[in-house]
């Protein structure tokens, strides 16, 4: 309760006027409220105590490293695509390089023996899937422009008869001179691109060519002399009479080699006009895969393969596909004998690997060989980047 006491009558009139207490204390956190209540509300953070103190830890290292090498990584992969001076070289270089890798873990994670139609099966299988979403993804057509198609049919008729001619050859020739045979494609394809393109084939472009190509042989001699020694006089006869059967698979070991050569002018041409070389590996698929089906079960047997195997087949398979993917941006920037010599260097890092995995003997001929090779290639990309974008 309030009380008014007045002290004297004379002098000036003082009024005391005394609250309650509880009257005032309430006042007082009514108007302090009032005050405080809208700075509460803009911020509304929660007290902080030493159990609500969240530290900041420091990444390791290794998570720090790890993450910079990604980056670094992907920007690589970015810059390597995106059009420069030396991409077409560097995409070649990857797609070998991939390639590479795909032998490497086939020798690494033996696995169930599969026939070769079926494992082409499976690689166009996937390539087809993952180029379809690729095109999706980015908005192109699926089945290109309409004045590409012609280009896309072709290719993937050529590039297709290419893979069932191999596929006879290997079947019919020791590994390593079928494998020769298949690295004359580079040199096919350069040729071909002169008469199909109209390219300008100069000496420089003939000389690295044919230096990657003799590296090759050094690389196979020894295999290539053990397999193709002179025979023993008993041994003469049972080989004459095979000798129509080598000759009619080393022909058509060249058959592969140049309607591979074709597919590469095609694809380049394809690419080029399209604006997107995926279309060309999705042309590719859209043919083999039915094709390889159609051939699995016409020619060979089928074999159900295991889930290990399978799933090997299907990491093989995206590998092969992101390979191609880089063989065709290559192809569209660069010209075709300089970007075709560089897939040379897959002869030279599968030596390397076999080297040192132990499972090839050191020679001086492959040492030789594989300086022939990266000699030649170094050649070219630090000569020879002619990117064109007509």
């Amino acid at each position: 309760m309030a009380s008014v006491e007045t002290i004297d009558s004379d002098a000036p009139a003082v009024e005391l006027i005394v609250c309650d207490a509880s009257s005032s204390d309430s006042a007082a956190n009514s108007v302090g409220s009032e005050e405080i209540e809208p700075l509460l509300a803009v911020s509304e953070k929660p007290k902080i105590n030493i159990f609500s103190v969240s530290y900041s830890r420091r990444k390791p290292r290794e998570q720090v490293t790890k993450s910079a090498e990604d980056a670094s990584f992907t920007q690589f992969i970015l810059w390597a695509w995106s059009g420069s001076r030396c991409s077409g070289l560097l995409c070649m270089a990857l797609s070998s390089t991939i390639y590479c890798i795909m032998e490497a873990l086939s020798d690494i994670f033996s696995a169930q023996s599969i026939p070769l139609f079926e494992t082409a099966f499976t690689r166009c299988t996937v390539t087809l899937i993952l180029s379809y979403f690729w095109l999706r993804r980015s908005g192109q057509p699926i089945f290109g422009p309409t004045h590409v198609r012609s280009l896309l049919v072709s290719r993937a008729l050529m590039g297709y008869l290419s893979l069932l001619s191999f596929v006879y050859c290997i079947q019919r020739l020791p590994l390593s001179q079928a494998v020769v045979l298949s690295f004359t494609t580079p040199i096919m394809a350069s040729i071909m691109a002169r008469i199909i393109l109209h390219e300008k084939l100069n000496i420089a472009e003939i000389g690295g060519l044919a230096c990657s190509f003799i590296g090759v042989l050094f690389i196979f001699r020894p295999i290539l002399a053990a397999q193709g020694g002179l025979p023993k006089a008993e041994e003469a006869n049972n080989i004459y009479v095979g000798g129509s059967d080598h000759i009619y698979a080393v022909l058509v070991g060249l058959v592969s080699s140049i309607s591979g050569g074709i597919s590469y002018c095609l694809t380049r041409a394809g690419a080029k006009a399209s604006d997107q070389p995926v279309i060309t590996v999705f042309a590719f698929g859209m043919l083999g895969s039915p094709a390889a089906a159609i051939c699995t079960f016409a020619f060979q047997d089928f074999v159900l393969p295991s889930f290990y195997s399978f799933f090997l087949m299907v990491i093989l398979a995206v590998l092969a596909f992101f390979a191609e993917v880089f063989l065709a941006r290559g192809l569209q920037l660069e010209k075709t004998s300089k970007a075709t010599n560089i897939q040379y260097i897959e002869a030279a890092l599968s030596q390397l690997w076999g080297l040192g995995s132990s499972k090839i003997a050191p020679s001086f001929g492959r040492l030789v060989g594989c300086f022939l090779i990266f000699a030649s290639t170094c050649c070219t990309m630090y000569f020879g980047p002619d990117k064109e974008m007509e």
